[in-house]
């Protein structure tokens, strides 16, 4: 099949075998081009693509996304190979943001002007634009949502958190009550790993929907940087990609045990308005679209 596919993928998998075979011959000097964002690969060879994007699997735990940071290794299988010239860029925050999301496709719709809150309901008070991006209040909080409501979606969003900042993406939110409860679900926006978060609920950390399906860990940038984030919502099902890698994958019908044992009346919800759930810390929102579907 050629050389650089992403050979400990399943067999199917997008990445498992190269698009197209652009080995030199044998003897001659081969060179790779990788891109690493998040799990998404991309791959050219000798100047040829050959990998576009797709999501290395967890070799060692097929559960688990795969791991945030690593070493670079090169292996054999016991005959010669040679390499030469490596080198390596680690990619900025805001550069991977750019590069993974690239440029909206067909069917986005941006719900935020970057100038004020025209188009936002609920509590538009507690709310404010600073730089490009709505911010809650410090000290202030509650659901601020879009005018239109969705059914099902994809929303795409980038956002800051301060340390221990918390607030949320309310999805399917009715207007009224609390998104967690009220609403289908609210997907925490949360600096999970801050020390003041030390007994959270594994249903409580960044990217969960809250009280009910736990997320993957370790995925979030540094306080102070930005976040890229995509939210699809077919159904009950919901799906949650942190900066290039997949954080949750659940269909919220299956739900059976939620913490606390507190009911979420709202996650049957068929449509709803997307929003914020803010909770007194100055979280920013930025770059927000969405495409019904």
């Amino acid at each position: 099949m050629g050389s650089g596919g992403l050979w400990n993928n399943t067999p199917g998998r997008p990445g498992k075998d190269p698009l197209v075979v652009a080995d030199n011959k044998i003897g001659e000097w081969n060179r790779f081009h990788i891109v690493q964002l998040g799990d998404r690969t991309t791959i050219h060879l000798n100047g040829k693509l050959i990998v576009d994007g797709a999501s290395l699997e967890n070799y060692w735990d097929r559960k688990q996304p795969l791991f945030p940071t690593g070493p670079i290794q090169l292996q054999t299988h016991g005959r010669e190979i040679r390499w030469r010239n490596l080198f390596i860029r680690e990619i900025p925050a805001d550069e991977a943001n750019a590069k993974l999301r690239g440029k909206d496709p067909e069917g986005f719709a941006s719900v935020f002007n970057g100038k004020d809150l025209t188009g936002w309901a609920g509590a538009v008070d507690n709310y404010q634009v600073e730089e490009g991006a709505i911010m809650c209040k410090p000290g202030k909080g509650g659901a601020l949502h879009t005018k239109d409501e969705f059914a099902d979606f994809i929303a795409r969003v980038e956002f800051q958190l301060p340390p221990a900042g918390n607030n949320g993406l309310a999805i399917r939110y009715p207007g009224q009550g609390d998104p967690a409860y009220a609403g289908m679900c609210e997907l925490q926006v949360l600096d999970t790993e801050h020390e003041n978060y030390k007994g959270l609920d594994p249903r409580q950390a960044h990217g969960s929907a809250y009280g009910m399906a736990a997320s993957h860990r370790g995925y979030l940038r540094p306080t102070g940087q930005w976040n890229y984030q995509q939210v699809t919502v077919q159904g009950s099902a919901i799906k949650v990609e942190l900066n290039g890698v997949t954080i949750l994958e659940t269909d919220l019908s299956k739900i059976t045990e939620y913490m606390a044992n507190s009911p979420h009346p709202g996650k049957d919800l068929k449509k709803g308005f997307f929003g914020f759930a803010g909770h007194g810390d100055p979280v920013k929102f930025r770059n927000i679209s969405i495409k019904k579907l």
